[in-house]
């Protein structure tokens, strides 16, 4: 990105800067959207954005706000959001759940059940308490760990370009 350099020199406004793991799950996350299909009623209208939001601290920095800048998914215009709790989530098509909120991360999912928000974290154990993406760092590499059933049950269509990429796993919920 070409506006990365301005976070080593302290400018993001958002937040400290993020690490190189951070910034590619921010592209991560960017990418997801095109994935991922929504029901229409998920959305206000039809110029209504897809907003992904980063609950509890933030990680990303003003990364995940320059990775999405300017960008559409099915002609919806990106946004970014940072919310202090589940009970703020609203407008939310992507809620990213940080490491911030491990304690409390089966009722964020709990919260968050039935609502059409695609849930990622890369909190342990995230798959099997009903998250539908964990990000899971192994040999330094990002891999994928994607709960079709908790998408479903979200009334989420995952693309099997996505599913292709990742190793498949079920919730206990």
């Amino acid at each position: 990105m070409p506006w990365a350099w301005l976070l080593g020199l302290g400018l993001c406004f958002h937040c400290a800067a993020a690490t190189p793991e951070y910034e590619l799950k921010a592209v991560f996350l960017f990418r997801f959207a095109e994935f991922v299909e929504w029901p229409p009623q998920a959305f206000a209208d039809a110029q209504a954005p897809l907003t992904i939001c980063v609950l509890g601290d933030d990680p990303f920095g003003g990364y995940l706000d320059d990775t999405v800048r300017g960008e559409k998914v099915n002609e919806r215009p990106l946004a970014v959001r940072r919310l202090r709790d589940v009970d703020s989530v609203s407008a939310c098509h992507i809620v990213f759940i940080s490491s911030s909120e491990h304690e409390q991360m089966r009722r964020d999912l709990a919260a968050l059940k039935g609502r059409s928000i695609l849930t990622v974290s890369d909190n342990d154990g995230f798959d099997r308490a009903g998250g539908m993406i964990g990000l899971a760092l192994a040999d330094n590499k990002i891999r994928l760990q994607v709960n079709p059933d908790a998408a479903k049950a979200a009334d989420l269509k995952l693309s099997s370009k996505l599913l292709v990429t990742a190793t498949i796993v079920g919730g206990e919920n």
